[in-house]
């Protein structure tokens, strides 16, 4: 019988208030445009942005008409370290599961692009507060290959940690203590126990907390009806601005999108579909539409009415690659022979938390904007009113990687769900 590896996905989304540091944007200077675009980490976010909208469509399917909130960038980081130690069909699974394509990237390259991303978003220096990292939880009876420990040690910057699982309720305790340290308290008693068999849990977390560019003013908050159906609704906290925002009217999906960007480098959008065309606007969910909704963004004056709410989602991981025809590595069948020494291991689980928290705060002294001119002499229409009222989709992209760090559908913005 097979050792089982549990494999633990974990991370926190964002709180919309941050604190205030010199912000220092690091992009690739004297450098070609044929340069940036062959660095590694440039030519990942294709196959990321791929694996993320494809497994939005998979959770959707799943969950039904209920909210939606995971970091596609944690789960694709912690699978891509897996791959290290896969082998033959495994990796192949693995491979195709993350929509790493090895004709336009090689295996190397994958690597390294998530070694550029972790160094990227890690930078101490950057605006929003921002961090994301992996651990190894690794029974005192198992011993690592080198070449596997100096891969997740290289590229994916990975901590090493030696426990006993032969007491289970202290490895436990170990786990879920760092944890909840590495997700500032926001994730507490994640892990209950453990299976008798597990030799290593592996850990990948994502924490964000920035401040918007423009906060809302908490005072003009109120309460508003928000629509779960055409016959149901509940009440919800209503943020509110006239400002000039990014915005693309998509006529052909039926859909508002508005630009709503964080200090630093980090951006959001809000996608509002008419009533009736939420489910046409996700399936049409792919890289090839985002890029075409930031292309076709103006900036204009709207009024935009936003809820205030905060939603956590929990995914058993396992059973959305299985669907996705990743089965291998779950299995007695799997081949992770390049891990551990004279251990014959398959992943027993998959587990992903995310939660996020968007409220009207951030820093009064760096919401001055320039003024934007009006032309005096010409009619002009009255602004847009935009009321995300009823369901809605939301993405944080990080702009210096173009990383997806987190997608999501809100349905109930006063749903209570883990």
């Amino acid at each position: 019988m097979k050792s089982a590896l549990y494999l633990c996905l974990l991370l926190l989304g964002l709180q919309v208030q941050g604190r205030q540091q010199e912000q220092i944007h690091h992009s690739p200077e004297d450098q070609s445009q044929a340069d940036i675009e062959n660095l590694p980490y440039v030519k990942l976010a294709p196959s990321n942005a791929d694996f993320a909208f494809k497994l939005y469509k998979q959770i959707r399917d799943e969950v039904g008409n209920r909210n939606i909130f995971f970091s596609p960038l944690s789960i694709s980081t912690a699978f891509a370290m897996l791959t290290l130690g896969a082998r033959s069909n495994t990796l192949r699974q693995l491979h195709k599961g993350l929509a790493f394509n090895l004709t336009q990237i090689e295996e190397k390259e994958i690597h390294e692009g998530f070694q550029h991303i972790l160094q990227l978003l890690n930078d101490p220096h950057r605006e929003a507060q921002l961090n994301m990292g992996n651990a190894l939880f690794v029974d005192k009876q198992v011993e690592l290959l080198q070449n596997f420990l100096d891969g997740v040690t290289n590229f994916y910057y990975t901590e090493a940690v030696s426990s006993n699982f032969k007491n289970a309720p202290e490895a436990v305790k170990e786990i879920n203590k760092y944890v909840e340290t590495k997700t500032h308290g926001k994730i507490v008693d994640l892990v209950k126990s453990l299976e008798p068999e597990t030799a290593m849990v592996l850990i990948n977390y994502i924490f964000f907390k920035g401040s918007w560019e423009r906060p809302f003013n908490s005072l003009i908050t109120r309460d508003d009806d928000f629509f779960l159906d055409a016959k149901n609704s509940v009440k919800v906290q209503m943020m509110h601005q006239n400002k000039h925002f990014n915005v693309h009217r998509d006529e052909k999906l039926s859909c508002w999108v508005v630009e709503i960007p964080y200090k630093g480098n980090v951006t959001s959008f809000f996608v509002l579909p008419d009533e009736g065309t939420m489910k046409q606007v996700e399936d049409a969910l792919l890289k090839e539409t985002v890029a075409d909704w930031l292309r076709s963004f103006k900036k204009r004056e709207i009024y935009l009415d936003l809820p205030r709410f905060s939603v956590s989602g929990f995914y058993d991981l396992k059973s959305l690659f299985e669907k996705m025809n990743v089965t291998e590595v779950f299995s007695d069948q799997a081949d992770l022979s390049g891990v551990a020494k004279n251990l014959l291991l398959k992943v027993s689980k998959a587990i992903h938390k995310a939660t996020v928290d968007v409220r009207e705060n951030g820093t009064e002294a760096a919401a001055v904007t320039a003024l934007e001119a009006k032309p005096a002499s010409l009619p002009i229409p009255p602004p847009p009113h935009i009321t995300f009222n009823r369901a809605f989709l939301m993405m944080i992209i990080d702009k210096t990687t173009d990383g997806l760090l987190f997608l999501g559908k809100i349905v109930n913005p006063a749903a209570k769900e883990d």
